[in-house]
């Protein structure tokens, strides 16, 4: 059995901290706070059916990905649960969060706020040019979508728990009713 490993206490954490860390823990750095996420196979789910989405009409010189460090600033790496990136950073981690198209964040229980608000301004303050948010804690999924305004903040676009469909990053179409489905299928007892 191995051991969790021991992390130092860091009242505050900085980039620069991070090396300290063993090299296959996966972390995230939110407004100098040190996050490491467990997400459930729910959430991992939701995650690769929209990047399959995502994919469908990807321009080639772009990649979607889950789960890539980007580089912000000294306080602050996120992990978007999805990513749409440049290609030529598909062997760099972290990525620089300039090349970023979207960003992408499945909401858990214990990620609400951060991902509803402090990720997203990190990522408008960093220059993000679209946002979505996905709440699978509703009865039926839904989706909002945050575009960058002039004012480096995000203003809500559109907001979907059927259909979703965008132009932002390139022409996406997320459907949402079978996601819920798919969503309540896998936390299905059996019992019933």
């Amino acid at each position: 059995m191995t051991a969790a490993p021991i992390l130092p206490e860091r009242h505050e954490w900085t980039v620069d901290d991070l090396g300290e860390l063993p090299r296959d823990l996966p972390y995230e750095l939110i407004n100098g706070r040190l996050i490491v996420p467990s997400p459930t196979a729910v959430h991992q789910e939701l995650c690769v059916e929209l990047l399959l989405a995502l994919r469908v009409n990807c321009p080639s010189e772009y990649l979607v990905s889950i789960d890539l460090s980007m580089r912000v600033d000294r306080r602050n790496e996120p992990r978007p649960d999805v990513v749409a990136i440049h290609r030529r950073h598909a062997d760099r981690s972290p990525v620089p969060v300039e090349d970023a198209l979207l960003a992408v964040e499945v909401v858990s229980p214990t990620s609400t706020f951060r991902d509803m608000y402090d990720k997203a301004r990190v990522y408008a303050h960093a220059g993000v040019r679209s946002y979505w948010v996905v709440d699978p804690l509703q009865e039926r999924i839904t989706l909002t979508e945050y575009a960058l305004g002039a004012d480096r903040q995000y203003e809500q676009v559109a907001h979907a728990e059927d259909l979703f469909v965008t132009e932002r990053p390139w022409k996406v179409s997320v459907d949402l009713s079978a996601l819920t489905t798919r969503r309540n299928d896998l936390l299905a007892t059996g019992d019933e």
